[in-house]
């Protein structure tokens, strides 16, 4: 599929899907809650905007490399390219991964396809990496802060060995790669084993080397292996003054580490039910669980949920814009770069 075509249909889907979302919830639904949040939806919608400089930040920081001048990329490109993917993922169902295609077709002129591919696979790594870490940290949080009975300590202890296990198995696949392990393995299952197979056979030399990329990240360019990561875990972090800039216009006493034990919480149920358009519901119970955990009332994680989902609107309006923004033309490149097939 080419880019224009696939940026128009999913342009098309955003449109349909957010119109949707807004006439469910409801437009005089959805002017009340902003009204009753007041002056603390500015800070609420803004907070991500920081947060998408330190995801660009991080993508950008991936994909850079010093010897290839053809790598350095505008910050601003870079920028348009994550917010976009990002409100495509809002709208994709199973995994929420429509973004990676587009953000890959989007590099490939500048980059080629094996460096945009393995740039695109190392950003989304390191991105659920920075999560695991978040989970860590909170998981450590709660234990120090909170008030626990033994059966949330052996919870703890449960979500503390499998969150260890996870970086362990991240801290591998960049040390040996990632995806023709992966081929091989979606081989063995039925219905896919036959594509992925073929896949296998036909571009072998393009998954050798991304397998390559992603080892010379960790390997060779560590600076920017902690750097990409470090700022991926900070956006996770101000990620949590969302709730805490929701709770002060709830006028609830809510510290910023109270704001990132519900963010944490929340967000690990969520992604424990992954397969819902934009968290449908999940995100919500989440809210309240983890509300109600820490002695606030469960009933505020609705409201939470739904100015976060309003949030969401927002930034799937200006990544559809985005989508319709032209590419800057690619700069020419030797011929061995850009590999199509």
């Amino acid at each position: 599929m080419s880019t224009k075509l696939y940026k128009a249909l999913f342009f098309a889907i955003g449109v349909v899907t957010l119109v949707y979302m807004m006439y469910v919830m409801g437009f005089a639904a959805i002017w009340l809650n902003i009204t009753k949040t007041g002056i603390w939806f500015l800070p609420v919608v803004g907070s991500w905007l920081v947060i998408y400089v330190l995801n660009a930040l991080a993508f950008h920081a991936v994909i850079q490399e010093p010897q290839l001048p053809e790598t350095n990329l505008p910050f601003g490109q870079v920028l348009r390219i994550t917010i976009a993917g990002y409100a495509i993922n809002y709208i994709t169902p199973f995994v929420a991964l429509g973004g990676e295609p587009y953000r890959i077709m989007e590099l490939k002129p500048a980059l080629g396809v094996r460096k945009a591919s393995s740039s695109v696979i190392l950003y989304s790594l390191m991105h659920m990496f920075s999560h695991i870490i978040f989970w860590l940290v909170s998981i450590v949080l709660i234990v120090a802060f909170l008030p626990l009975t033994d059966l949330m300590l052996w919870g703890c202890g449960i979500l503390l060995t499998v969150g260890l296990a996870l970086g362990y198995w991240f801290i591998r696949v960049y040390k040996k790669g990632f995806t023709v392990s992966t081929v091989r393995l979606l081989q063995k299952l039925p219905l896919v084993g036959k594509k992925a197979r073929a896949l296998a056979q036909d571009k072998a030399e393009t998954l050798l080397e991304i397998d390559h990329q992603i080892r010379i990240l960790y390997a060779d360019r560590k600076p920017r292996f902690y750097a990409s990561l470090l700022l991926e875990f900070v956006g996770r972090v101000v990620g949590c003054l969302e709730i805490y800039f929701i709770a002060r216009a709830l006028n609830l006493n809510m510290s910023v580490v109270e704001s990132l034990i519900v963010s944490s919480g929340s967000s690990l149920f969520a992604n424990l039910i992954f397969f819902f358009p934009m968290q449908l519901g999940t995100r919500e119970g989440g809210l309240a669980l983890a509300l109600r955990w820490i002695g606030f009332p469960a009933a505020s994680g609705v409201f939470m949920g739904v100015i976060m989902r309003i949030r969401e609107f927002v930034w799937i309006l200006i990544g559809l814009a985005l989508l319709r923004v032209a590419r800057p033309k690619p700069v020419p490149q030797p011929a061995e770069l850009i590999t199509n097939e």
